[in-house]
């Protein structure tokens, strides 16, 4: 690959590439990340591609392997495009009937066409798909529709000509400013503005700066920045370069847990191509601008998730967390000023730069700007990423885009945040999904993270689920994170044995207060948020566990003899049967 030095060079490099495009070509994008992959997406990849070359069709289709295009529950996914023709739950025994029937003679799979599980009607394009409906999507735009190991992907879809602009004809304060107006908001979970936390770091003092982008994303039910690094790992390389510019930055790391392979190694694909095509290393775009991002592959540990645990583990110690201030942005990765953003912050950059601070503010609501990544799942029929609008209902999210309740249900809670986030029960799932809104029913953003809880889902047992995990991930460096963790998962999982006691609820939510507000970090600050969100909403599951030793949800098996008796209208007490 050619070294660019102008942007001027880049366009014309871009323009090359388009023009190199037959647009008459058919493009069968097959969706190759881990979770289609699991399903066996990587032979449906290799038989399309034998598929189309014994029938010599190389000349009018190219088979393309993508990351997520967001519908993970139906993988694995191919979409047909310039047609935008999606076929969902694909077998490797179709790919022939799809090369024979709809590639060559145009006709629709039927059997391949999703079902809409409210009416049962099936659609043929992506875009009347309702699972995508309602979406709006800016950090997903290309996910699904590009090689994310390709560069000439990316730069066809105007890759790095944010970057080019920023560099020629901005200077770092005007960066900072048009982020800073943009309204972005931190999407790790904290939701700090991200113009202001890039000039505290571009106004603190150091001999040398870093970035940080945080991948090391822990939550249970969490998979957006790994679909981000497996489908289009340039847009966040490009936000970052950005980001480095405006701050003063040298060098940048990529925070990401082992647990990602896929996404690290398109993370040092991507790496290798910008290098060799001059985003990245000595100055860039001739700028006199140098910045290089290296990949630190993470051991997993949850509470490297928090800023400061996740720099002692860059520098090679223990992942622990460490008292501020100082901030970061003042101290930071070996005492040097640092700014840390998760993955979809940075990838949020770019469409800023290249559509303007005034259109992003279009996005969502005055306090909350721009759209939000969720991954959605739990007891819903349509599970998988969704990106859409701040402000959108839960209702809407719930009913439109994920399809309803399985099995005629009802709704029960959504748990936001994952376990450092809060239930929210059925009654307001007409509250607007932004920052203030979710802490004003005890919930919280977090990462994106979105649970979807049913009738059947035992509360109690939910909350020890979310207690198992913070306890183990719990660093022990302070002892009411360490302590009270560990006590409150006892009480629990006595409750849930029906060996509940009065004064419990009491004890756990004393614990639960005095953890969130004497931790030293966000994991200890947070992690009773499941527990005191629970009992405020569900105190009844609560006490109906410890008074009368019975789970209303039929879901602790220590307290169900049999589901017919849980279920029995006349409240027949069945003795248990003895051999």
């Amino acid at each position: 690959m050619a070294r660019l030095a102008h942007s001027h060079e880049l366009e014309r490099h871009r323009q090359s590439l388009v023009l190199g495009r037959d647009p008459r070509r058919l493009i069968v994008n097959v969706c190759v990340d881990t979770g289609c992959r699991a399903l066996g997406a990587e032979r449906i990849y290799d038989s399309m591609c034998r598929e189309v070359q014994a029938r010599g069709l190389n000349e009018k289709v190219d088979v393309k392997p993508t990351g997520c295009p967001g519908f993970c529950q139906r993988g694995p996914v191919v979409v047909i495009n310039p047609y935008d023709i999606f076929y969902q739950q694909v077998a490797e025994t179709d790919v022939a009937d799809i090369v024979s029937q709809t590639l060559e003679n145009f006709n629709i799979l039927g059997r391949l066409l999703f079902p809409d599980p409210q009416t049962d009607q099936r659609y043929i394009y992506r875009t009347e798909n309702p699972f995508y409906a309602k979406q709006v999507r800016v950090v997903m735009r290309d996910s699904g529709l590009i090689d994310p190991t390709k560069m000439e992907d990316y730069l066809v879809r105007g890759g790095y000509r944010a970057l080019a602009t920023v560099l020629e004809t901005m200077s770092p304060e005007a960066v900072i400013e048009v982020v800073e107006k943009s309204g972005l908001r931190g999407r790790g979970g904290a939701g700090f503005p991200t113009g202001v936390k890039w000039k505290f770091c571009r106004q603190a003092k150091g001999d040398r700066k870093f970035i940080i982008c945080n991948a090391d994303e822990g939550d249970p039910g969490a998979f957006m920045d790994r679909s981000v690094l497996e489908g289009n790992p340039h847009l966040v390389l490009e936000g970052m370069v950005i980001g480095g510019y405006a701050i003063g930055a040298t060098d940048g790391y990529i925070y990401v847990r082992a647990e990602y392979p896929t996404a690290i190694k398109h993370l040092e694909i991507a790496l290798k191509h910008a290098r060799e095509m001059g985003f990245l290393g000595k100055n860039i775009f001739d700028s006199g601008f140098d910045f290089d991002i290296k990949i630190k592959v993470g051991a997993g540990a949850f509470v490297c998730g928090e800023e400061t645990a996740l720099m002692q583990s860059i520098e090679g110690k223990r992942g622990m967390p460490r008292l501020r201030p100082p901030y970061p942005a003042q101290s930071g990765l070996w005492g040097y000023p640092t700014n840390i953003n998760n993955v979809e912050t940075w990838a949020n950059v770019r469409t800023i730069i290249e559509k303007g601070w005034e259109w992003y503010q279009t996005l969502g609501t005055e306090s909350s700007r721009g759209t939000k990544v969720f991954s959605l799942s739990g007891r819903i029929n349509n599970t998988g990423l969704v990106e859409v609008p701040m402000g959108i209902t839960l209702r809407e999210v719930i009913n439109e885009i994920g399809g309803g309740i399985p099995k005629g249900r009802k709704l029960k809670a959504a748990q936001m945040g994952g376990p450092s986030g809060g239930a929210i029960p059925a009654r307001f799932q007409d509250i607007p999904i932004d920052y203030e809104s979710l802490k004003t029913v005890g919930s919280m953003m977090g990462s994106g993270g979105m649970i979807i809880l049913d009738e059947n889902t035992c509360m109690v047992d939910l909350t020890r689920f979310f207690l198992t995990f913070t306890q183990s991930e719990s660093c022990g460096e302070c002892f009411p994170c360490r302590l009270g963790t560990k006590q409150m998962l006892a009480i629990l999982t006595r409750i849930t044995r029906g060996e509940g006691r009065e004064g419990d609820i009491e004890k756990l939510e004393e614990i639960g207060t005095t953890v969130r507000e004497s931790s030293l970090c966000g994991l200890g600050q947070s992690c009773a948020n499941p527990v005191l969100s629970t009992i405020k909403y569900f105190r009844d599951e609560f006490e109906a566990h410890i008074r009368e030793k019975r789970c209303p949800a039929a879901a602790c098996d220590a307290m169900v003899i049999s589901a017919c008796q849980h279920a029995c209208p006349a409240g027949i007490d069945v003795p248990a049967y003895v051999a």
